[in-house]
C-alpha cells in the first residue's frame, strides 16, 4: 500500500461531493424544461436514439430551449422509448410519457415543451417536483416495489460519474476507508444479505473466507456473465449504474484485502461493457480508483474482462478458466475460489446484483436491510419478467411478496384475457410452477420447497396456448447445446433427455418414456459436476410433477393439447367467419397453401402447409377465422377446387 495523504478519505470525498452538488444545483434550478430519456438497451432497441433526434430538431426548429439529459432503464421496457419531461413554467409536475416515438417526440416539443400543455391522455404517472428525475407516485407498480438496487436506475446519467455521486454515491465507500475493514466484514455478515448470482450462498460468510486466506495478492472478480434466455439484470445495472457496482467491488476489495479486480462481462453487452469501462476510468480519474483512494494508503484498481458468450463461464470455476486463456470448463472444489481462484491466488467472485447491494447496506445499516424480506431472505430481489404479461420488464421486490401479487399486481396479469398456466422461474434450469403456487413466497428457499430456484433472476410466465412438453424441450435444448462437455452424466445424460423430448414433440412417444425421463433427470442431476448439469433436468421434473397430464396426451394420443407442436397441429379456416375477398392469410402463406374454396372463402392445402402459423397472425381481429387444432383428425375437411389444365 502507498503512503496515506494527510487528509481524511471523507475530506477528499466532499471536495469532489461539492462539485457534484454544484453540478446537480445548476441542473435542478434550470427554469427552461428538462427532457429525461431513456437510453439503455431496451430503449435503444426500441427507438430511443429517434426520439433523441426527434427532440433535438423540434427544439431547434422550434428555438426552443432545454435541456436533454440521458437517462438508463427504470424498468418498464414494455414502454420504451420512455421519456420524462419536466417542464416547471408549466405548473405540472415532471411527467412520464411511454412509447415515445418521433411523431410523439415533436408533439410533445410543440405542446408540452412550448405551450405547457402536457396532453394527458398521452402519460403513464407523474413524479414529485423538486428532484432531479423523482420517484413516480402515481402509477401503481411503482409503489409495489422496492428499490434499493435500481433506486438511482433511470434517474442518472450512467456516463457522469457526478450524477451518481450527486445522489450520495461513493460517500459509503469514504466513510469505510475510515474505518477498520473487518468492520465492513462484519456489516455485511449482520445484513444477511445471500448471494444474487442464483445460490444464495451468504455474501458475508464469502467474504471472511476470503479475507482469512492466505496469500497477499487476492482479486475480487465482478461476475456479470448473464447468459440465461429473458434475463437481463446485470446488463441494464451496468447500463444505468454501473458506478454502484464499482464502488461495491472497491469496498469487498478493502473488506478482503484485494488490491486488483476484474469485471468479467460478455462481449454481447457492447454498451455495458462500454459504460462499465467510462465509470471506471472516471473512478479513476476522481482518485476514487488507483493508488491511495480518496488519500488513504488503499490502493485498488478494476480492469474489464470480455467473455466469449459461454453460458456455463457463469459457474465461478470455469469463469476463472476462462479468463486464464483456457476452454471455460468447472474444475472439482475444493479447492475453492477463496483459497485458489484466479492463476493460484485467493479470489472473491459475486454477482452484479451483490455487489450492487454493498454501498445501501454499508449506508444505511444492517438493520435497515433486515427490515426487508424475510428473516431468511433479507432484501430485494430483482426479476425480468417475460413471456404472457401485460407490462414485462425489470422489477424490484422485497423478498417474500408472492408470484400473484408479482405477475398480476405489479406486471399486470395476463394479456388477452387468457388463462394463467405457469411460471418458469430461476433461468433455464428453474422449475415451472403451476396455479397452485401463485400464493408461494419469492424467496430461496419457499421457491427450492416449491421445487423451481431463485436463479440469477429471469422469469417466463406461460399462459394456457403454453405447451410444457414442449417448453421443457426449449430448455433443455439450450443447456444442452451450452454444457461444457465435461461430465458423461451432462454431456450425454441431456442429449439423451433432449431426444426423447423431441420424439414426444413429433408425436412419437412410447409408453416407458415417461419414467425414463424421470429416472435419466435424476442421473443427471446426481452425477453431473457443476450447477448447468445437476438443475438442467429441473424443467423436466417439475413438469412431469405438475402437467403429467400432457405427457400422457402425447404419448398415448399423439396429441398437443395446447396445440403448440408442430408435428401434432394442423391450421384450418372457418368458414363462417372467413370474410369473402380477403386476401390476408392468401399474402402471407409461404407456400401457397391457402386456396379459394367453391364458396370464395379460403381453405388450407394441409399437403403444402409447413404449419409456420403466419395466416392466423395475418388474419383481421374481427373475422378470426384461423384455427389450429391437433391431432390432425380434427380439422375439417374443405373442398379443394380441381386444378383446370393448362391449354397448351
Amino acid at each position: 500500500m502507498s503512503p496515506p495523504s494527510s487528509a481524511s478519505p471523507e475530506t477528499h470525498y466532499l471536495r469532489i461531493r461539492r462539485e457534484a452538488d454544484t453540478r446537480r444545483k445548476s441542473f435542478v434550478e434550470l427554469t427552461e424544461p428538462r427532457i429525461h430519456i431513456g437510453m439503455a438497451t431496451c430503449g435503444i432497441a426500441s427507438g430511443a436514439l429517434e426520439t433523441k433526434k426527434a427532440f433535438e430538431e423540434a427544439l431547434a426548429e422550434r428555438r426552443l430551449s432545454a435541456r436533454i439529459h440521458s437517462v438508463g432503464c427504470i424498468g418498464h421496457c414494455y414502454a420504451e422509448p420512455i421519456v420524462v419531461i419536466d417542464n416547471p413554467a408549466s405548473g405540472f409536475p415532471p411527467i412520464l410519457y411511454p412509447e415515445t416515438h418521433p411523431g410523439k417526440a415533436k408533439m410533445l416539443a410543440k405542446f408540452f415543451v412550448e405551450e405547457g400543455d402536457p396532453r394527458l391522455e398521452h402519460i403513464l404517472g407523474a413524479t414529485e417536483p423538486n428532484d432531479m428525475i423523482p420517484v413516480i407516485t402515481d402509477y401503481p407498480r411503482f409503489n409495489m416495489e422496492t428499490r434499493v438496487v435500481m433506486a438511482k436506475c433511470g434517474k442518472i446519467d450512467p456516463e457522469d460519474i457526478y450524477d451518481y455521486i450527486a445522489e450520495g454515491g461513493y460517500a459509503a465507500l469514504a466513510k469505510s476507508l475510515q474505518e477498520p475493514a473487518a468492520r465492513i466484514i462484519d456489516e455485511v455478515v449482520s445484513s444477511g444479505l445471500r448471494g444474487r448470482g442464483g445460490a444464495g450462498f451468504p455474501t458475508g460468510r464469502k467474504w471472511e473466507l476470503a479475507a482469512g486466506a492466505g496469500g497477499e495478492s487476492k482479486l475480487v472478480i465482478c461476475n456479470a456473465d448473464e447468459g440465461d434466455p429473458g434475463a437481463y439484470m446485470d446488463r441494464t445495472i451496468l447500463e444505468s449504474n454501473p458506478h454502484q457496482v464499482v464502488e461495491g467491488m472497491i469496498l469487498c476489495g478493502y473488506a478482503v484485502g484485494a488490491e486488483n479486480a476484474i469485471v468479467y462481462v460478455r462481449a454481447e453487452y457492447p454498451l455495458a461493457v462500454k459504460l462499465v469501462t467510462r465509470a471506471i476510468e472516471q473512478a479513476r480519474k476522481l482518485g476514487l480508483l488507483g493508488k491511495q483512494i480518496l488519500g488513504s494508503p488503499f490502493d485498488f484498481d478494476i480492469q474489464v474482462f470480455q467473455g466469449s458468450g459461454a453460458f456455463v463461464c457463469g459457474e465461478e470455476t470455469a469463469l476463472i478458466q476462462s479468463i486464464e486463456g483456457n476452454r471455460g470448463m468447472p474444475l472439482h472444489r475444493p479447492p475453492f475460489p477463496v483459497q485458489m481462484g484466479l492463476n493460484g491466488r485467493p479470489t472473491i467472485i459475486n454477482n452484479v446484483k451483490t455487489l450492487a447491494t454493498i454501498s445501501p447496506i454499508l449506508e444505511n445499516g444492517a438493520d435497515w436491510f433486515r427490515g426487508i424480506g424475510t428473516e431468511q431472505s433479507p432484501g430485494t430481489a430483482i426479476f425480468s419478467v417475460v413471456g404472457n404479461v401485460v407490462h414485462p420488464g425489470l422489477v424490484e421486490i422485497p423478498m417474500g411478496v408472492t408470484l400473484r401479487t408479482l405477475i398480476f399486481d405489479i406486471c399486470g396479469g395476463i394479456p388477452n384475457q387468457k388463462k394463467f398456466k405457469a411460471v418458469q422461474i430461476g433461468g433455464p434450469s428453474g422449475g415451472c410452477l403451476p396455479e397452485e403456487f401463485l400464493d408461494t413466497p419469492i424467496d430461496f428457499d419457499s421457491l427450492i420447497e416449491a421445487g423451481a430456484m431463485m436463479g440469477s433472476g429471469g422469469m417466463v410466465v406461460m399462459d394456457e396456448d403454453a405447451c410444457l412438453v414442449d417448453v421443457s424441450r426449449y430448455f433443455l435444448e439450450f443447456t444442452q447445446n451450452e454444457s461444457c462437455g465435461k461430465c458423461t452424466f451432462c454431456r450425454i445424460g441431456t442429449h439423451h433427455l433432449l431426444t426423447i423430448l423431441e420424439r414426444l414433440t413429433q408425436g412419437e412417444g412410447r409408453p416407458e418414456d415417461i419414467e425414463l425421463l424421470q429416472t435419466l433427470s435424476q442421473d443427471i442431476k446426481n452425477g453431473s459436476l457443476c450447477g448447468l448439469g445437476k438443475t438442467a433436468p429441473n424443467p423436466v421434473l417439475t413438469s412431469l410433477q405438475y402437467f403429467m397430464d400432457e405427457y400422457e396426451a402425447h404419448i398415448t394420443e399423439k396429441k398437443c393439447p395446447a396445440c403448440m407442436c408442430r408435428s401434432l397441429t394442423a391450421f384450418y379456416i372457418d368458414l363462417d367467419t372467413c370474410a369473402i375477398g380477403c386476401e390476408a392469410c392468401v399474402a402471407v402463406c409461404p407456400t401457397d397453401a391457402i386456396f379459394t374454396t367453391s364458396t370464395r372463402k379460403k381453405g388450407v392445402d394441409l399437403v403444402r402447409c409447413v404449419k409456420c402459423g403466419e395466416c392466423m397472425v395475418a388474419c383481421p381481429p374481427e373475422y378470426d377465422a384461423v384455427r389450429r387444432v391437433s391431432p390432425l383428425g380434427l380439422a375439417p375437411a374443405v373442398e379443394k377446387p380441381k386444378e383446370t389444365p393448362r391449354k397448351e
